[in-house]
């Protein structure tokens, strides 16, 4: 079974006797109700699952349950035999975005109290902003994603003591031996082939079949894409040529959305697409990066409306929409190959696992800056170069960033295949591996409601 880090927030959140039930949130195929399930059987005596997708295609008992005991009614249908106590019975309502309604009700099953319950969905995002009524103070609300570099280095078994050891070195800005170095490169590699999608992960390690993990990647591709028909018919077209061109926008050099390009009209501006990139994002099939043109802490207060970068939210899919079945170009590290687009990616969705909203650097006569997050701790923007190729100290738009008096940049980190690790003023030089300890909160963001 893979490792996922999300296990013990469950696990701590159904063990705490918490009110609010708990909402894990996230894209279709990143593993929320198998790690639910695994939970969930762990902990209760008594494990009910209901698919409410797969009861809208059936019976469809709970399309029009609006009361608490009519919800009770049905279950009972379903499990009448485990319905038991709060303490020793668990209901897992999954795929809950096919009632928007039962996303209300949660709020009356949570205040009688007579079960314990937790939920998850795809889309609920979208589904929240079209919801009436959301149910304040019942809902804690947390994102999962497919696995990080971490997670991936324990399915490939790397242990806690291997990995402590290594983030102990990043912390005192140390490096890896030689040895240590291409080991991590050689599974920092095969994490850009394959990703972090729990399938194509599974796949990998029981066959090495790279064919296999692109079929899966392909096909979630092609699920994503056509999601988007079931819930907003009338503007499916244009999402889906939004989803479509990420990959291309991402060789080009600017690598943001041109709101032109998407259905080819001149004067069609980002505003026309808004809810096109709401939705993707909101379905956490895309990364988004808006732009900053003046980078003072907290950097939301900054953020450019017309500008933004999207990425996919799974690097092993970009590399098969890239290079297909040939793994010799990020495997051998080919010269004639220009991996920056596949390096930004991985690079967007380990910070974003990790907590961090993202922006990037945009400036018309001072350069671009691939990414900033904020700090906390000095109350600083924090800015990230990433480099794929031997020219990792060429970055002049990072050198005039940071020494931008009014920016008040305490560090900066340049991200590259260099295994030393060096200080030249406030810039840091680390491996790209170091990124899975730039986190905040261990690879979850919250809400609660």
């Amino acid at each position: 079974m893979l490792y996922r880090k999300i296990e013990s927030l469950i696990e701590a959140h159904l063990k705490s006797g918490s009110p609010k039930i708990l909402l894990i949130d996230g894209a279709r195929q990143v593993g929320k109700t198998f790690i639910i399930r695994y939970v969930g059987n762990k902990l209760f005596e008594n494990f009910i699952e209901i698919n409410m997708v797969e009861d809208s295609l059936g019976d469809q008992l709970f399309a029009n349950t609006k009361t608490v005991e009519d919800f009770y009614l049905q279950v009972s249908m379903l499990a009448g035999d485990k319905m038991k106590s709060k303490q020793n019975t668990l209901i897992f309502i999954d795929e809950i975005q096919a009632y928007p309604h039962l996303l209300t009700l949660l709020k009356f099953l949570s205040q009688d109290n007579k079960f314990t319950y937790i939920t998850s969905g795809s889309l609920l995002g979208v589904t929240l902003s079209q919801t009436t009524s959301i149910p304040m103070g019942s809902i804690r609300k947390v994102r999962m994603f497919p696995l990080d570099f971490e997670e991936f280095l324990y399915a490939n078994g790397m242990n806690e003591i291997v990995i402590s050891s290594m983030q102990k070195k990043f912390e005192r800005l140390e490096a890896l031996d030689e040895s240590m170095h291409n080991k991590m490169m050689d599974l920092f590699r095969k994490f850009l082939l394959v990703g972090g999608l729990p399938d194509a992960v599974n796949s990998y390690l029981a066959e090495k079949n790279i064919q296999s993990v692109r079929e899966i990647q392909s096909e979630i591709h092609d699920y994503y894409a056509a999601d988007a028909s079931k819930y907003d018919i009338e503007n499916k077209l244009k999402i889906r040529r939004v989803y479509d061109l990420i990959p291309s926008n991402m060789e080009n050099k600017k690598k943001r959305v041109i709101a032109q390009n998407i259905e080819n009209k001149r004067g069609k501006t980002f505003s026309d697409y808004r809810s096109e990139f709401e939705y993707l994002i909101s379905a956490g099939i895309a990364l988004n990066v808006q732009a900053i043109s003046n980078p003072v802490f907290p950097l939301i207060e900054s953020t450019g409306k017309n500008l933004l970068k999207l990425y996919l939210n799974d690097v092993g899919i970009l590399t098969g929409i890239l290079y297909g079945n040939n793994i010799r170009a990020i495997l051998d590290d080919e010269k004639s190959i220009n991996l920056g687009s596949v390096y930004e990616t991985v690079v967007a969705s380990e910070l974003i696992a990790h907590g961090h909203k993202l922006f990037y650097y945009d400036n018309r006569n001072k350069g671009e800056v691939d990414y900033l997050i904020d700090d906390y701790d000095s109350l600083s923007a924090v800015p990230i170069e990433v480099k794929s190729g031997k020219d990792y100290t060429v970055h002049s738009a990072l050198n005039t960033f940071v020494q931008n008096e009014d920016y008040h940049i305490k560090k900066a980190f340049v991200v590259s295949n260099e295994r030393k690790v060096t200080q030249n003023g406030k810039i840091t030089y680390i491996p790209i591996y170091y990124i899975m300890f730039l986190g905040l909160d261990s690879g979850r963001k919250n809400i609660e409601f």
